[in-house]
């Protein structure tokens, strides 16, 4: 994100390329993200770290990808906002947007996901539905703690 930019400003920036209205785009993210819309003058600087995550997400979101690619969303956030996250990650899913996820929390990052790869070292170890590799032993055991 622009630090020294509002979040309405680092918004718009996500539809930099588009012509026309975003003005419903805008309206669309912040129905996702309505803390955006209450801090929507506020510098991007000086948001906490969950609500930088849902900026970059909702900027990324403007410019109305096929896929987004979101590399460890829940890092450094409060468990409450990991949920948030990832109801948000599993609406825009629902919407038809293709979601590759890289993610260390196992649980949330399976939950939502249709495959799910499992990889040690650079290698892929394992693979399945996400349904597959949360009820897999070896998953459990290794990766949640079961």
């Amino acid at each position: 994100i622009f630090l020294q930019m509002t979040v309405q400003e680092n918004l718009e920036m996500g539809a930099y390329t588009r012509k026309g209205d975003i003005s419903a785009d805008l309206e669309k993210v912040y129905g996702y993200f309505p803390r955006l819309k209450e801090r929507y003058k506020q510098v991007a600087g000086t948001l906490s770290g969950g609500e930088q995550q849902m900026l970059a997400m909702g900027r990324a979101l403007m410019s109305r990808p096929q896929v987004i690619m979101l590399d460890e969303p829940s890092m450094g956030l409060a468990p409450i906002l990991v949920e948030e996250i990832f109801n948000i990650i599993r609406n825009l899913h629902e919407h038809g947007t293709t979601i590759l996820l890289v993610e260390q929390n196992a649980q949330a990052a399976l939950s939502v996901a249709d495959r799910g790869y499992v990889m040690e070292t650079g290698k892929i170890v394992l693979s399945g539905t996400g349904e597959e590799l949360l009820d897999s032993p070896e998953i459990k055991k290794a990766y949640l703690g079961g």
